[in-house]
């Protein structure tokens, strides 16, 4: 059995359900164990076999806590099996959600000293009822701005699932 540890980054979800969705992906005979970056920043990689890190944009930035998490953890994610993922609204636009074309991680890779061998975009999900009202009146701003949806009572989920599980295969093959 091989034993997977999967990391994240999360904001509102969206990426810990990605992560359900490759865990289901990968299937026999992979474990995977979860953790938030946030909360343990120092991480014991011994008895891993792959790592996945996936990190959600907000307000147009990947959480700083992600960056320290990379600093000092650099040594063990720079092992051969290691991937990385982005999550946001942005790459629900075809030509920004891919990591050649993601402006969020053409900015990772040069904010981080960690260049993952295998990376990936996510287009992430619209959850207007459940944000703050702060919340909510800035993602309906940037999402006019963007073109995006506007009306406050909706819940869109962007996510492509078949690049995900694309996305799991190739992972399984690293």
């Amino acid at each position: 059995m091989e034993k997977v540890l999967l990391l994240h980054s999360s904001c509102e979800g969206q990426t810990i359900k990605i992560l359900n969705h490759i865990e289901q992906d990968l299937g026999e005979p992979y474990q995977c164990d979860y953790i938030d970056i946030h909360s343990e920043p120092k991480i014991d990689f011994n008895g891993y076999d792959r790592i996945l890190v996936g990190a959600s944009v907000r307000y147009g930035h990947l959480n700083k806590k992600l960056y320290q998490f990379i600093e000092q953890n650099i040594a063990s994610l720079e092992q051969a099996k290691v991937a990385f993922f982005c999550v946001n609204l942005t790459a629900r636009k075809e030509g920004k959600d891919t990591p050649a074309t993601s402006a969020y991680v053409k900015k990772f890779l040069l904010k981080s000293p960690w260049h993952p061998k295998m990376m990936a975009v996510f287009a992430g999900a619209l959850r207007y009822p459940r944000y703050n009202f702060f919340d909510r009146t800035m993602i309906k701003l940037i999402m006019k701005l963007t073109g995006g949806e506007t009306d406050t009572t909706k819940e869109v989920e962007y996510t492509d699932w078949q690049k995900v599980a694309h996305f799991s295969h190739q992972f399984k093959t690293l």
